[in-house]
């Protein structure tokens, strides 16, 4: 019996291993944006996933209106937005 579980230790220290750096963090990183995207609202300065800055004018539960210049207001999925920007 304690030949059977010598032999799983191997197996059992790479999943640990595995798990401590790789999906934990990932897990980590996922909880950390989904708090940023909830925590925004109108008037942040934001940076879409594709690079586009712009201001928020508009918030809902799946979509975001982004001011990008004069006269121009675009839509985008919450989740299209990369980064609140902090700095002004």
């Amino acid at each position: 019996m304690s030949q059977q579980l010598y032999s799983l230790l191997p197996l059992l220290v790479l999943f640990a291993l595995m798990y401590f750096m790789m999906i934990r963090p990932q897990q980590q990183q996922a909880k950390k944006r989904q708090t940023m995207l909830n925590a925004m609202k109108v008037g942040d300065e934001v940076v879409t996933i594709g690079g586009l800055h712009g201001v928020i004018q508009a918030i809902d539960d799946a979509v975001v209106m982004v001011k990008v210049a004069p006269n121009v207001e675009l839509k985008f999925n919450r989740s299209a937005v990369g980064a609140v920007r902090t700095e002004k």
